[in-house]
């Protein structure tokens, strides 16, 4: 709900989606699964979905695989290249590093690092609402939090796969069914500004 707010989101939309994790919509019944594929250069993908129809929802997903460069892969094929883990982006304006290395670490972050405009603190799973509690109490403002699959290797793409990946990328997260999409990927800046 948080994520979909901060994306912008229509209410309706959001509202439909909670009912649909919820099964609250009658006379429908949800599945959830997580498909793994390789995408342009044999970069690793997690696709995870939740929809009425998982017949209809696989074919669709294979169909945007193999229009984009990728395919589906076997269960287990690229698992084992992402860790299930919290992820928290920090504004860097609302906390000093340090003060925040303090308050993470003490509550059970493993790591955390910097990007852009952001501190990126990764927890295990199971203290991830301890460590963002922690941090909202420490005064520092959270612009996103969500439980993750982050990669332990990356690929570098480049130009005309670069592009490919994106578009590949776009597709699946346009698909109704697609819930969240996780890749080991490594586009330059620029490709990235570019698309």
């Amino acid at each position: 709900v948080q994520s979909a707010k901060a994306s912008n989101v229509p209410n309706d939309t959001n509202t439909r989606a909670v009912q649909k994790r919820t099964g609250e919509l009658e006379g429908v019944e949800y599945e959830e699964a997580t498909y793994e594929a390789y995408g342009p250069a044999g970069v690793a993908i997690m696709i995870e979905i939740m929809t009425d129809n998982k017949n209809r929802a696989i074919s669709e997903i294979r169909y945007i695989l193999s229009r984009n460069g990728g395919n589906l892969g076997e269960r287990g094929c690229v698992a084992w290249i992402f860790n299930k883990c919290g992820l928290i982006l920090v504004d860097r304006g609302s906390v000093d590093e340090e003060s925040l290395l303090t308050i993470a670490l003490e509550a059970g972050a493993e790591d955390i690092g910097t990007s852009d405009d952001v501190f990126e603190v990764i927890s295990p799973v199971e203290v991830f609402e301890d460590v963002r509690s922690a941090i909202e109490m420490g005064g520092a403002r959270i612009t996103h939090s969500e439980i993750a699959m982050l990669p332990q290797t990356t690929v570098a793409l480049e130009d005309k796969e670069a592009r490919q990946m994106l578009r590949l990328m776009d597709a699946l997260e346009d698909n109704d069914d697609v819930q969240k999409v996780y890749a080991n990927f490594d586009i330059p800046d620029e490709i990235l500004d570019a698309a």
